[in-house]
């Protein structure tokens, strides 16, 4: 049965991975919200029943009565930007768009929030609140209200993307893939130094896989579901070992980059960092319980490994 899905944030890293998966893979009902139609990367005559929505999310209004016809809403569109735009985006316009579902046919959000918000147990981190950046922040109210609100709403399925990478020549790159190119420049450096720090990351395509398997298996109950978007964590030394061994560069001694050498060269060279940088770097391990990529539903994982990643996006020579 064709569903109406409507998708915020098509135009983005993301967002065009996740529109690419429904249009090839579906053949529901797509309304597409873009605040740019020359960003989005897609034609409406790619298929039919493509259309392209030209709005900005803080004036989702417009839309009520198309809202609460929809099947599936995944709201993948979010602001980077200071307040107030930040707030009235991420906070105020997902809340309106929620209010207009119609609880009792949406079977399912997607909502997109970020894993800064949470510590290492999966649950809400109070320093994301108390001095993360405003789009940090913004992410925190909005999963607040939501939680407050629960009941009113459709069931909801909250994605927490860990470091995303991503991009390619018909999509624009994530922040950090952007800044690979930078990375493998400095790899005869990088090699000589370790520090006790670890992550997750995921590629945008493992995303839209993973909301693929989300859209054609809807929520077992009303319940909220909370997911990590990565695959298994990696110590910031073996991402330096897996950079290294791809550029053919070998690790002859290391040198250990501890927290307390950081600051001291951050006092010395009196380098500004925001409350929340300096809450990053003494907290180092920005690792979560349960991370979900495609292979927790069994499907395959396109970019398992940093080597993956590595080869997609850079020349063996930096």
């Amino acid at each position: 049965m064709t569903k109406r899905i409507f998708v915020t944030g098509g135009s983005g890293c993301v967002g065009h991975y996740i529109a690419e998966t429904l249009i090839k893979n579906t053949d529901d009902e797509l309304y597409f919200l873009v605040r740019n139609r020359e960003k989005f990367g897609f034609d409406e005559k790619i298929r039919p029943g493509i259309h392209i929505l030209e709005a900005d999310l803080r004036d989702i209004g417009q839309f009520a009565d198309l809202l609460k016809t929809v099947d599936i809403a995944i709201l993948a569109a979010t602001s980077w930007g200071g307040k107030p735009e930040v707030f009235q985006v991420n906070v105020d316009g997902i809340h309106r768009l929620l209010e207009s579902l119609d609880r009792t046919r949406c079977e399912q959000v997607i909502y997109f929030s970020t894993a800064s918000v949470l510590d290492r147990h999966n649950q809400l981190l109070p320093e994301a609140r108390e001095i993360g950046t405003d789009y940090i922040r913004s992410k925190y109210d909005c999963l607040q209200e939501i939680a407050a609100r629960q009941s009113e709403l459709p069931p909801l399925r909250v994605l927490f993307p860990t470091l995303v990478l991503g991009g390619d020549a018909d999509k624009p790159y994530s922040h950090l893939s952007s800044g690979l190119p930078e990375v493998a420049k400095w790899v005869d450096l990088i090699r000589f130094f370790k520090a006790d720090a670890s992550f997750h990351f995921i590629h945008a395509a493992d995303i839209a896989k993973v909301v693929g398997y989300l859209v054609k298996n809807p929520p077992p109950s009303r319940q909220p579901e909370w997911l990590v978007l990565g695959n298994q964590p990696l110590t910031l030394n073996g991402a330096i070992a897996q950079t290294c061994a791809y550029y053919g560069k070998s690790i002859y001694f290391s040198i250990p980059l501890s927290p307390w050498l950081a600051n001291f060269f951050i006092a010395v060279f009196r380098v500004q960092m925001a409350p929340w940088d300096r809450f990053c770097l003494n907290y180092r391990h920005f690792t979560y319980e349960n991370p979900v990529s495609p292979a927790s539903f069994g499907e395959k994982t396109r970019f398992p490994t940093l080597t993956d990643i590595w080869a997609e996006f850079a020349p063996r020579s930096p």
